[in-house]
């Protein structure tokens, strides 16, 4: 586990003798030279731009589509420079008047603000500089699938998938059920449900939600009182457009059957329900929750699309793997990365050893973010490391 720290220039024990400050910064001094080479350069890009008399039109966009990616980490650069110069001013004042309490006590308040204010700008280096992935600002598929466990796994099955359209709902992004198999007799649990959301930074969001997720609580049917683990899988997919993955009729063998169904006005009497294998991969996905034909397959290939996506990130991002062979945790629907205890009202996320006892509050969605955001910051701050390192 990384963990991210503030500047500590002061603190309630500190010296004036000290003649200088411990400290932990994401800017450490190689990566402190790479932005002021980046600064540099986009001050020599904002001169070109200023004299643009004889450049062609092809090198004027040129040149301006570099600066403007270099604008906003140039103007962080800028702001930490400033915090850091602030800091420093702050320990001189204080190394001349150790002996004024009310003085301390002052600094001590202006530095926490400064502190505040250095780790959020550095936070929001880490973003800049980290490799963007381009599926990060699109759409995605999710996928759950109830695990061990029986009935209860297919009941918190059914509670995360509502727990993610109403974070759905608060992004106002686009949530449309695409398949779902619910549960046979009174409870209402999901086995399997595929969801495809809509919108800006989807993915981004919700990727590193892929893998098993433990339940622990005791079920309403349980008269000893005794607690229960189940286990349900989680699968973010990047929603690719077909210019992302195009894929051959030839490759593709098509089945159609009659759909399966509880009984009821809703069974198709027709052969509506659709299974698409794409033979170079083996995938196969089957939809048959709309009575139409057409619309089951056109389902199912926005959800093999995804799927043979998602295959081709994969192999991407094992091929840059460094020798260290880091685990970003994120694509391994194995793993087990969160558990979510009811009786303690307790969520650990075990990939970053973060405990959050707002349980209620994260199973409604609301609290969520508390939980990504974390996340995210924990993968970019290895990813700037790993930037460090190189």
């Amino acid at each position: 586990m990384i963990t991210v720290q503030v500047h500590s220039r002061l603190s309630q024990s500190y010296s004036p003798n000290r003649t200088g400050f411990a400290e932990t910064s994401l800017v450490t001094p190689k990566l402190e030279s790479k932005l002021k080479t980046l600064a540099e350069r986009h001050e020599s890009l904002i001169a070109k731009l200023n004299h643009t008399e004889s450049m062609e039109a092809s090198a004027i966009a040129s040149v301006s589509k570099e600066a403007a990616e270099l604008s906003q980490l140039t103007t962080l650069y800028g702001e930490w420079n400033r915090a850091n110069t602030d800091l420093d001013e702050l320990f001189n004042l204080l190394s001349s008047s150790s002996n004024d309490e009310d003085m301390l006590e002052m600094a001590r308040e202006e530095h926490q603000g400064l502190s505040e204010t250095l780790q959020r700008i550095e936070m929001d280096i880490v973003t800049e500089l980290v490799p963007k992935d381009s599926a990060d600002e699109g759409s995605a598929i999710l996928e759950i699938r109830a695990g061990a466990g029986g009935d209860e796994a297919a009941l918190f099955a059914a509670e995360m998938t509502k727990m993610y359209e109403r974070f759905a709902q608060e992004r106002r992004w686009k949530w449309e059920l695409l398949s779902c198999s619910e549960l046979e007799g009174t409870a209402k649990g999901f086995k399997d449900v595929t969801v495809n959301i809509a919108g800006k930074s989807v993915f981004g969001q919700l990727k590193y939600e892929s893998g098993v997720h433990r339940v622990q609580r005791v079920p309403a049917t349980e008269s000893q009182g005794r607690i229960h683990t189940s286990t349900i899988t989680v699968a973010i997919l990047p929603q690719p457009t077909e210019v992302d993955v195009q894929i051959k009729d030839a490759d593709l063998r098509i089945d159609v059957y009659r759909s399966s169904g509880a009984g009821g006005q809703h069974v198709n009497t027709t052969d509506s329900a659709v299974r698409i294998t794409h033979i170079p991969t083996g995938m196969t996905v089957a939809m048959q929750d709309e009575r139409s034909q057409h619309k089951n397959k056109l389902k199912a290939m926005k959800v093999l699309r995804a799927k043979i996506y998602e295959q081709e990130r994969l192999k991407t991002d094992l091929a840059r793997r460094d020798s260290r062979n880091k685990q970003i945790g994120s694509g391994d629907r194995s793993e087990k990365i969160r558990t979510y205890n009811f009786p303690q009202n307790r969520v650990t996320d075990h990939r970053i050893n973060l405990t959050l006892y707002e349980l209620e509050l994260i199973m409604t969605g609301q609290n969520l973010p508390n939980i990504i955001d974390r996340l995210k910051l924990h993968y970019d701050t290895e990813a700037l490391l790993a930037i460090n390192d190189e």
